[in-house]
């Protein structure tokens, strides 16, 4: 039951002076200045949930609450600081004493003062990834583990294996199961890692960032004195973007409010989209349940987006049936103009299309910094980048690196690279030291044995590159490796030719890269996809030296875009994915790849999993709700292949989740090969 007092309210004058019916509007008054108790505020996109949680913080302040008694658990350190900040300017009383900051920070807060009950001392270390990384380095060599028939996980997707075990609770067979297969033979040997590397942390005094969560969590259930002395302190606990929350951090939650306490978690469950890093929406959808009595705030009047594109983001996302019902309301008038279906003929065409209507807005007053373009994953930019840098037009990335700068994507061409110049040592050094075994100091000496060939300094290439390196002096642990990488070398240049260069990917990516990329990165799949997309992008070339000339051109030097159009440092495009444009917006937004398989994602269509569908939905929504002013979004109608040949593309399912007339369907001139198509 939640804690029976009433909040003093000996003036209607508060001493802020902010009128606040005024200051809000009646949904956000209702959220701010609800009793004490439990409250969860669904707050849609765009209806200004910073500012409704930076008025109830205040709010409490104006109500003789003291700032000591309020806790505000955030995502990042900007969001806590801009409210904190915020406040301040609101009202005069001192807010020095209020707890603000993420739930790491918080948790790092509350150990410094109480870590000897968990066996460290106080000036613990906090370990970044890098260190990390070190010490599951050092508890592998300790425990002898052979590789020399398999690669063992590097230490990078080992801390993310056990970094998910630790933000959802679940065992480390089931994760391997479900997201690392590939390892379950070595799951013995992984569990011995795990344990030596608590075991190691423990010794050395460190901790890691999850260590903060599970151990503040651990701390208040093994410590009812402590979980007391911080219940009875924190008498009003909020907490930012809730939807995101795993269940350590739902944990930490629940011990805080405890019976007693005032809990206003803040969220939208439409925006729920992180649960493959361990978010868990069942504490968002679960929240009425695991309080009886709770009241729910829904706060539907938006700020940001015109009636036309907010009606097609309410339509979209009703498919869903995991949600709290609400009905976005813009508080803008209806300009008259509805978003764009655009259906092109490929993927170039595609990128074509949004280069020119980037430059038309542009003129239409529109400046390139207020533009945007979406995809689901980092590859599905490649065309996009290629298309806007031809014309000149600047852009900036948050997905990631420029898509040529990449590390999978430099290690591939690493091998093209040295085929075709084989006196390029920078490429054969990064290509053999992918192997296992292969160090500096060994990749060094294959260079000089190289060199002692003679076959750098002539004209023509190696009739079979494995009849000269595996004559080389191999480590026992490199052996098996580098005879696989002598004969991928061979299926680069058969009967002493360069085959094409979607051809050589192939063999790359199939022959040895394929292996190194699960074993290397927690992400693998994607730059699999990042590189399947190279292949495909090198299907537009004929010659393999023209084809690498131009990924030399789209590095972060010579790609800089720059002429006329580039007249403001400052005035870029935006390219981002979805998960990383959350919590942005722009006056037009380019929404692109609209095509099953692609998004929603293929391998979720595959696997046939109803709530994953529902998060991909989600996703579309988050895409659909950052634009302002006006929307597109496009496909290729087919998307030619490499290998298989042109596939047809079928229009994102997502498209039929709308009525037809909430979109304006652009002919280019093009004929879909869907149009006849029964409906699906």
């Amino acid at each position: 039951m939640a804690r029976q007092y009433t909040l003093h309210r000996s003036s209607q004058v508060h001493a802020s002076g902010i009128d606040y019916k005024t200051a809000l509007n009646e949904e956000q008054y209702a959220a701010v200045s609800s009793p004490p108790g439990r409250a969860l505020v669904i707050a849609g996109a765009g209806s200004g949930k910073t500012r409704t949680l930076t008025y109830r913080v205040a709010w409490l302040l104006d109500h003789q609450v003291d700032a000591r008694e309020i806790l505000l658990l955030t995502f990042t350190n900007k969001a806590s600081r801009e409210m904190v900040e915020r406040v301040r300017e609101l009202v005069p009383h001192d807010t020095s004493a209020l707890w603000a900051g993420t739930f790491h920070s918080i948790g790092s807060r509350i150990l410094r003062r109480h870590a000897e009950d968990l066996g460290f001392t106080k000036s613990y270390s906090i370990l970044d990834r890098d260190d990390q990384k070190s010490i599951l380095n050092s508890v592998i060599a300790s425990l002898d583990i052979d590789t020399k028939q398999r690669r063992f996980p590097k230490a990078d997707v080992l801390a993310s294996i056990f970094s998910l075990m630790e933000n959802t609770g679940v065992a480390l067979t089931e994760i391997i199961a479900s997201r690392y297969d590939q390892f379950y033979d070595w799951l013995e040997k992984i569990e011995e890692v795990r344990l030596g590397y608590i075991a190691k942390k423990l010794a050395t005094n460190s901790m890691d960032f999850d260590d903060l969560l599970v151990l503040t969590v651990r701390l208040f259930e093994q410590q009812p004195d402590v979980l007391q002395l911080y219940q009875g302190r924190f008498k009003h606990v909020l907490v930012d973007e809730y939807q995101d929350t795993n269940s350590v951090q739902g944990r930490m939650i629940d011990l805080l409010a405890g019976e007693r306490n005032s809990l206003m978690a803040v969220g939208d469950d439409a925006q729920s989209i992180y649960s493959w890093r361990g978010a868990d929406m069942s504490l968002i959808l679960g929240f009425p349940l695991r309080y009886p009595g709770s009241k729910v705030h829904i706060i539907e009047t938006n700020y940001r987006s015109v009636p036309e594109i907010l009606d097609l983001s309410n339509a979209a996302i009703s498919a869903n049936r995991g949600r709290f019902e609400k009905d976005l309301r813009s508080s803008r008038e209806a300009q008259g103009t509805l978003p764009a279906l655009v259906a092109l003929p490929d993927p170039s065409t595609q990128a074509a299309f949004v280069a020119q209507r980037i430059l038309e807005l542009r003129d239409e007053g529109i400046p390139l910094e207020e533009m945007a373009v979406l995809y689901r994953a980092h590859f599905q930019s490649l065309e996009i980048q290629m298309e806007l840098t031809v014309r000149g037009i600047p852009f900036a990335i948050t997905s990631g690196l420029r898509f040529f700068e990449q590390a999978h994507i430099k290690d591939v061409s690493a091998f093209m690279r040295f085929v075709v110049n084989r006196r390029d040592e920078i490429s054969f050094l990064r290509m053999v030291g992918l192997l296992p075994g292969c160090g500096p100091g060994t990749a060094a000496k294959l260079w000089a044995e190289w060199l002692k060939s003679g076959w750098s300094e002539r004209v023509e290439v190696p009739p079979k590159w494995s009849d000269l390196f595996l004559k080389f002096k191999i480590p026992k642990k490199t052996a098996k490796h580098w005879e696989q990488l002598c004969y991928t070398l061979d299926e680069l240049t058969p009967d002493g030719a360069l085959a094409h260069p979607s051809q050589m990917i192939f063999s790359i990516l199939e022959g040895v890269y394929a292996d190194y990329l699960t074993a290397s990165f927690d992400n693998a799949e994607s730059r699999r996809a990042d590189i399947e997309q190279l292949s495909q992008y090198g299907g537009n070339f004929d010659d393999v030296l023209e084809f690498l000339a131009q990924l030399s051109l789209m590095s972060s030097t010579d790609g800089e875009p720059s002429g006329e159009r580039a007249a403001k440092d400052d005035e870029k495009v935006t390219l981002s994915s979805i998960h990383q444009a959350k919590g942005l917006e722009w006056k037009a937004v380019f929404l692109i790849w609209l095509v099953n398989g692609q998004f929603p994602n293929g391998r979720i269509l595959e696997a046939d999993d109803a709530d994953m569908l529902e998060e991909e939905r989600r996703l579309f929504y988050v895409a659909l709700t950052r634009a302002k002013d006006e929307l597109y979004l496009t496909y290729p109608m087919m998307n030619p292949k490499s290998y298989t040949g042109d596939i047809i593309c079928r229009p994102s399912q997502f498209l039929e989740d709308f009525p037809a007339e909430m979109v304006e369907e652009w002919n280019v001139g093009n004929d879909d090969p869907w149009a006849d198509d029964e409906p699906f």
